[in-house]
């Protein structure tokens, strides 16, 4: 297998025995699916990217996800990585609910903190997956003498390329094309499906709000949090639409959250309950808050949500369509069981 490299566009993350691991609720978008690439049955694969073009001799075998959420697209392919990115919680292997059955009895090494060149060389791969990892130029150089690196497209956001694209390119690279394919068009079944059970979402307003540390604001339009509730139909509103920043979320200042109304405001949280959110005064005088149109995700539902892959988002929209619903049925004394049980509830 052979790779080649140009400019770099990317700030460096992975740390390579130097910096540690990124920590929070990063943004893993869901953006639309271009054009199919070749078909992995014809070899060599070539591969362009933010950094050049990656070539493939053979469907790569020995992985090495340094994604934050790319093991997720692997494992949905059938491929358990020989180590994965650790980026938050406590699951077992760095490797949530929804996707921890895949292991098969696999135990994947989990780079953290100093984790780096050292261990990622010693497992000897075919292949390393740095889409959504924010490895720089520098890095990419590096790595690539180990072996063949993947980057994100070259007009993708860092932590922006979709769950679909991703798989797909995933599927390319592991001789799975058509197992991609297969699996990329179940997820986009079920957000369809959903759709169609609540036609009255279509056109309403959404917003995906974070409230971490004291922090509070709304994730940008492009990340997967916000992809989340465009994908069931809803319309971001005219203040996040008009952001063109390159972060993934936006900062909002707590005594002015009138960018956040909405006709459902789902809050993402790391925790399952939020004291500070609930006393929260400005949150207070939100429409969204006194018309009961809040929805609360908590530690896993948020993760998934977060996590934006194949694997996770049915998963999230399992566990969120009826809070969902319920909260945007217009109706101001509907009790939304997330909201209550957080004390958001009006």
């Amino acid at each position: 297998m052979t790779t080649r490299q140009k400019t770099a566009i990317a700030p460096p993350a992975f740390a390579l025995n130097r910096r540690a691991v990124l920590g929070g609720l990063l943004g893993a978008a869901v953006a639309p699916a271009g054009a199919r690439a070749q078909t992995a049955e014809v070899w060599p694969q070539r591969f362009a990217h933010a950094f050049g073009e990656t070539v493939l001799d053979r469907p790569a075998a020995r992985v090495v996800s340094l994604g934050y959420t790319s093991h997720d697209a692997l494992l949905a392919l059938g491929v358990v990585p020989l180590a994965l990115r650790y980026w938050y919680g406590d699951a077992p292997f760095g490797v949530w609910p929804w996707a921890a059955d895949l292991l098969a009895g696999a135990e994947p090494v989990v780079l953290t903190g100093e984790s780096g060149i050292e261990t990622v060389a010693a497992l000897q791969p075919d292949l390393i997956i740095g889409i959504g990892s924010g490895i720089s130029q520098a890095e990419y150089d590096v790595l690539s003498q180990v072996a063949p690196v993947l980057m994100h497209e070259a007009d993708s956001p860092i932590y922006g390329m979709g769950w679909d694209a991703l798989t797909r390119i995933l599927g390319r690279a592991t001789g799975k094309a058509d197992l991609a394919e297969t699996l990329i068009a179940q997820t986009t079944q079920a957000f369809a499906d959903a759709r169609a059970r609540h036609p009255d979402w279509q056109g309403k307003t959404g917003t995906a709000a974070y409230h971490f540390s004291g922090e509070i604001g709304a994730y940008a339009a492009f990340d997967g949090r916000s992809r989340f509730l465009t994908e069931l139909g809803f319309r971001l509103t005219p203040a996040i639409e008009a952001y063109q920043g390159e972060a993934f979320y936006i900062p909002m200042s707590p005594e002015d959250l009138s960018g956040l109304e909405a006709d459902v405001l789902l809050w993402l949280s790391g925790t399952d309950t939020d004291d500070d959110l609930a006393a929260l005064p400005m949150r207070r005088l939100l429409a969204s808050h006194a018309q009961g149109r809040e929805v609360f995700a908590g530690t896993l539902t948020a993760a998934a949500v977060s996590y934006g892959s194949i694997l996770s988002l049915p998963f999230a929209l399992q566990r969120l369509e009826s809070e969902i619903a319920l909260a945007a049925d217009g109706d101001a004394a509907t009790v939304v069981p997330s909201s209550a049980k957080a004390g958001l509830a009006p």
